[in-house]
């Protein structure tokens, strides 16, 4: 769906003798907008000197309200173009879980490519903790895909598995990867997960849609079931600015 052009004005009802402050009101108001829709990703938010005289406001409470906006990730500033909506980031907790679910879990539409799909051995993956974990000439496979959050491209995720799991691409582009492999009898046990970051390759940059340089989040999650066996390994990167990871600490 095509965004609006022209600055868009939000309908605000501001309540002067409410303890709410003024500028979180505002806030709220444009937040709810962009939650029931009114306000569309890529939308242009009208500026702060019409906010201002529209609302009978002083210039630092719209400005306040903004910026409240953009430090949760729905509004950003561009040169040239004023303040826009932005598509909200996904936010993930540190459990193991599949990206798959947790954007269906958000309301958000996931959708896959498998991009490659080929046999392997840890001697001819290039990933030396393969090598340390498995025999050399081990089957494995190799799956490369694209992950979209409603039609957006978000990761690009390479997994290497046991060639004892059947997976054809149509399961792969459909469903989340740890059903698959539960249906098989896998026994998801633990997982050791290291987060990082680094810039994106050009083929990488392309696959995401975006320009470079890009900024991504990286992770490399090594999962084993019950009995200590690997299940898989899986390398993925994804947008920085619509990807974080959570965690909570314990004092």
């Amino acid at each position: 769906m095509a965004t609006r052009t022209d600055a868009v004005q939000v309908d605000v009802r501001l309540d002067r003798a409410s303890p709410v402050p003024l500028y979180h009101q505002l806030a709220q108001a444009i937040e709810a907008a962009i939650d029931s829709g009114d306000l569309k990703p890529g939308d242009r938010l009208e500026n702060e000197l019409s906010l201002t005289r529209r609302l009978g406001l002083a210039r630092p409470t719209a400005r306040q309200a903004i910026q409240e906006l953009v430090r949760k990730g729905l509004l950003v500033r561009r040169r040239g173009l004023g303040t826009q909506v932005v598509r909200p980031a996904i936010h993930r907790d540190v459990r193991l879980s599949s990206l798959y679910d947790d954007l269906a879990a958000s309301g958000r539409a996931p959708d896959t490519t498998v991009l490659e799909h080929e046999s392997c051995t840890p001697a001819t993956s290039g990933i030396a903790v393969l090598s340390e974990l498995l025999p050399a000439d081990e089957p494995l496979q190799r799956v490369l895909r694209l992950r979209r959050a409603d039609g957006e491209p978000l990761a690009i995720m390479a997994n290497y598995l046991p060639a004892r799991f059947r997976l054809d691409d149509e399961a792969l582009a459909g469903r989340s990867l740890y059903n698959l492999l539960r249906d098989q009898g896998a026994q998801i046990a633990i997982a050791h997960q290291t987060i990082g970051a680094r810039l994106a390759d050009a083929e990488e940059a392309a696959l995401l849609e975006q320009p470079q340089p890009l900024a991504c989040v990286t992770a490399e999650r090594i999962v084993y079931d019950d009995a200590g066996a690997l299940v898989e390994l899986g390398r993925h990167l994804y947008r920085a600015d619509r990807y974080t990871v959570q965690t909570s600490l314990v004092v």
